[in-house]
């Protein structure tokens, strides 16, 4: 089913989707479909049920807005699926800073969507909703630090690096390149910095299933370089910040990062279960709310 946004010319509101199949019933009763291309809310059975199968094993999400697409800062909410549906915020809003050209959409865990996607290089970093799959650090593996991450956690040695070269076979792959008889990349990002931006930080999911050459690698959660400074792609905390997240994260939580621009967001919201964004320091706790219609 291709969908696409409502257009001024549709005569429609802002918000609805325009799709060309009506053949899912929970979305379009059944003396519509024969009425092609049909409209409705933000809400389509498939992409709805889709996101629900996603998120209903997660009880971990961090939720990340921006502005804009082309705003480099953020804000950021940790949430817990709450015992009776719905979710529940973890502390404060905190800042964070984006790639230095904004946003743009990723490969994830959340349908193809219409709009600018992200390319190796672009200086954006990904929207969408992505699985956070490891967390990794300067400090050894035997540290505190380690022996107390719940998500499988890598060493910043010498030898790690994420491969961003899109030639190479390895591309958008974090590994030890003392494991390769010949590496086949000509650039690599070194998990091992002399700076502290990977001193603490997680890998985000971003075009890895599986990797597709050009479309962006190497996407974390790290150590901001300054307050209010834009990376290169990924999204960055202080160092309080994310040693507070990295030792959040539970693996057992399946923990997903979902990022977009404002008005997605509130486009999107209902139609992928989201919580309401708080924009202060309260913590407060949304109302247990049904996650969608039921998939069948």
């Amino acid at each position: 089913m291709k969908c696409r946004p409502a257009r001024a010319k549709d005569n429609k509101a802002p918000g609805r989707w325009i799709c060309a199949k009506a053949n899912v019933s929970a979305a379009v009763d059944r003396g519509n479909r024969a009425k092609l291309p049909f409209v409705f809310p933000l809400q389509p059975a498939r992409c709805l049920c889709l996101m629900n199968r996603l998120f209903s094993s997660s009880s971990q999400l961090l939720l990340c807005i921006a502005a804009d697409w082309d705003a480099p800062l953020g804000r950021l909410q940790r949430f817990e699926r709450l015992p009776a549906g719905g979710w529940g915020a973890v502390g404060p809003v905190l800042p964070v800073t984006l790639g230095r050209a904004g946003l743009a959409w990723g490969r994830g865990l959340h349908p193809v969507l219409p709009g600018r996607t992200k390319r190796e290089g672009d200086g954006r970093a990904p929207a969408g909703a992505f699985a956070i799959t490891a967390v990794f650090g300067y400090p050894a593996p035997d540290s505190p630090f380690a022996r107390a991450a719940k998500l499988p956690y890598r060493w910043a040695t010498r030898d790690l690096k994420c491969i961003d070269d899109p030639a190479s076979a390895h591309y958008n792959r974090v590994l030890d390149q003392s494991s390769l008889a010949q590496p086949d990349w000509a650039s690599c990002e070194d998990m091992l910095r002399s700076d502290q931006r990977y001193v603490v930080g997680a890998v985000v999911a971003h075009n890895a299933a599986p990797p597709v050459a050009g479309c962006g690698s190497c996407i974390f959660l790290h150590v901001w370089e300054a307050p209010g400074m834009p990376t290169a792609g990924c999204t960055a905390l202080s160092l309080a910040d994310m040693t507070e997240i990295a030792g959040w994260l539970d693996g057992a939580a399946v923990p997903v990062l979902v990022q977009l621009p404002q008005a997605e967001y509130e486009g999107l919201r209902e139609a992928w279960g989201l919580p309401a964004f708080v924009s202060d320091a309260r913590r407060l706790t949304t109302a247990a709310e049904p996650d969608g219609m039921p998939c069948r």
